[in-house]
């Protein structure tokens, strides 16, 4: 009952978080999970990694839900996405294949890392000036190729890098929200697949697991998060939006301390 609590508090929140500000889950998801799984006695060696591919696979459930609202008012730019999915989906893999060869150590050290820089972007409110137009074919598959590695390599859904390029691009915010949460889940579905098979037949992982997917976890915060999604989409426009940027930010360097300070 405890490991549930954990997962389903851990959904509720990523999904009230991802509602209220378009963060990615995965940046609450993969530090949680990583410190539950060693509470639990999970082996050291595989802890980020079983963290970052079930992070990954719950991303899944909430991109489906995201996507299909953003495609009903007409915002997803299909045709970047298309040309951006070739190199998502090769890129996802083969971040799960680098995530492979790292120690525990190094991949909390580069998701620390990583937290801390998208916390200081939201405290200060950091964005891109548009600079150019959207590339042809070969650069747009080229972004989505470093987006995808960088995205599966640290178990989130891409946002955080996708929405800054395409507003460098000259892409409204809106679209450019919009278009991200379409990459999301060809990124998901692939590093989830490369996460899989990257972990197949590891001895040090728990029972239920599926190479670094536990399913347990998976059920718990993918159910939780969907369902307060929306809940957090309704409050953003209650909130006072910089109040609730900085709190964020708060919380997002907490969790980068914690991942950095072993």
């Amino acid at each position: 009952m405890v490991e549930w609590t954990i997962y389903l508090a851990t959904g509720a929140f990523a999904g009230l978080l991802a509602g209220l500000l378009g963060v990615g889950g995965g940046l609450v998801i993969v530090p949680v999970l990583a410190l539950g799984f060693a509470s639990q006695g999970v082996a050291q060696e595989v802890q980020m990694h079983l963290a970052v591919g079930t992070s990954l696979a719950t991303i899944i459930f909430t991109s489906l839900s995201s996507v299909a609202a953003h495609h009903r008012r007409g915002a997803v730019a299909w045709a970047v996405v298309r040309a951006m999915t070739p190199g998502i989906v090769l890129g996802a893999l083969g971040g799960a294949l680098v995530a492979r060869l790292l120690p525990t150590l190094s991949l909390r050290t580069l998701f620390g890392l990583f937290e801390l820089l998208v916390a200081l972007q939201i405290a200060w409110n950091l964005k891109p000036a548009p600079h150019r137009g959207l590339p042809g074919g070969w650069g747009l598959g080229a972004a989505g190729a470093l987006i995808g590695a960088l995205s599966s390599l640290l178990g989130i859904g891409g946002g955080t890098l996708t929405v800054p390029f395409l507003l460098w691009c000259n892409v409204t915010i809106q679209r450019a929200i919009a278009t991200s949460a379409a990459c999301g889940l060809p990124i998901a579905v692939a590093g989830t697949a490369g996460f899989v098979l990257a972990g197949w037949q590891q001895p040090q992982l728990p029972a239920w697991s599926s190479g670094y997917l536990y399913w347990p976890a998976l059920l718990g915060v993918a159910a939780a998060s969907v369902a307060t999604a929306p809940l957090g989409a309704r409050l953003a426009h209650r909130l006072p939006a910089l109040l609730l940027k900085r709190l964020i930010a708060l919380l997002l360097l907490g969790l980068a301390w914690r991942m950095l300070v072993v």
